[in-house]
């Protein structure tokens, strides 16, 4: 098995209290499912500043970097296959991506 990092663009931004509430007890019952398969199963991230060459911008937008997960799987068809359970998809995007050993 890999690990797996499962990086979490956009935020989600919810009418009431009840409806993000309700995200997160969706959430929950996501990363129950993934039970040990998770090795970090969700680091939330603050905004972020890019850096590209000297320059530096912010990058507060609809579809801001947020967070990420790693989780292990069989292979990149399977860590997808968790993704594609998570309910953050609703709000966003999600990347996966093979850890490499170094």
């Amino acid at each position: 098995m890999s690990n797996y990092v499962m990086v979490y663009y956009g935020e989600p931004h919810f009418e009431s209290r009840e409806a993000g509430a309700n995200y997160r007890a969706d959430w929950e019952a996501w990363a129950a499912g993934i039970g040990d398969a998770f090795v970090n199963p969700g680091t939330y991230l603050e905004a972020a500043s890019s850096v590209r060459s000297g320059d530096v911008s912010d990058t507060n937008s609809s579809t801001r970097l947020t967070g990420f997960s790693i989780v292990k799987a069989d292979s990149m068809d399977a860590a997808i296959e968790i993704a594609k359970g998570c309910p953050h998809t609703r709000h966003g995007k999600i990347d996966v991506a093979k850890a490499m050993e170094m």
